[in-house]
């Protein structure tokens, strides 16, 4: 394969599909990459190019395509007759219902490393922030955090549940998950507190939500020449 036009995310999705069978045995490791390449035949260098820090970029890269099927499955979605904690824990069975539990246990173990902590706390930001645009938030205040940083701890807290759960239809992870849902809605009541509190008032309500091109949410484009 030449690097004189490198199409990096045909590349990168072709390297997911090949390590995703030896993921439930060897984890996002690495010789689970060195097989993904070996069964496309591509040149390792062009493969570390794509993937510099190997099968943990797959790990991040199978997180944000179960994020790009979900903005999908909710822009055709009808959440009309339902409230809104509905509305959220509907988009989170969405989500669940996206991936396969092995391979996100052995994602949850990649990302709970030190030097992969940062960027598991990114992929559920980003997740959590998906799910708000998607049900209509259009904060720009201290909102846009709250609201994304509470949801984020939900999808984190049910994700360990989920992973565990051998309940039929996992009835106990969606249960754990309409618990967890009220922490969201009841936020607002924590927000009224906090703004009573000197000093801190002032600072909350000069935050504002970062441009789109800053936001952790944002993706920037993959196609190289």
């Amino acid at each position: 394969m030449k690097n004189d036009h490198l199409n990096v995310s045909r590349l990168r999705a072709d390297l997911l599909e090949a390590i995703a069978p030896h993921v439930p045995f060897d984890g996002w490791s690495e010789p689970a990459f060195r097989e993904a390449v070996h069964a496309l035949g591509i040149d390792p260098a062009i493969a570390r190019l794509v993937c510099p820090r190997g099968a943990v970029d797959l790990a991040a890269e199978y997180h944000r395509k179960a994020d790009r099927e979900l903005a999908k499955a909710l822009a055709e979605a009808d959440f009309s007759e339902m409230r809104f904690r509905d509305k959220v824990a509907t988009a989170l069975r969405m989500r669940f219902e996206l991936v396969d539990r092995d391979l996100v246990s052995r994602g949850a173990s990649v990302f709970a490393l030190p030097q992969n902590a940062a960027m598991g706390a990114k992929l559920v930001w980003e997740t959590a922030d998906l799910i708000w645009r998607a049900l209509g938030d259009t904060s720009v205040d201290y909102n846009w955090y709250s609201k994304r940083l509470t949801l984020s701890g939900v999808i984190s807290a049910t994700t360990l549940f989920w992973i565990g759960d051998d309940s039929e239809g996992h009835a106990e992870s969606w249960a754990f998950l309409d618990h967890r849902i009220e922490n969201v809605l009841q936020f607002d009541k924590v927000k009224t507190k906090l703004l009573k509190v000197p000093g801190l008032k002032g600072f909350l309500e000069n935050l504002r939500a970062p441009a789109p091109m800053a936001a952790p949410g944002h993706v920037a484009g993959e196609e190289v020449a």
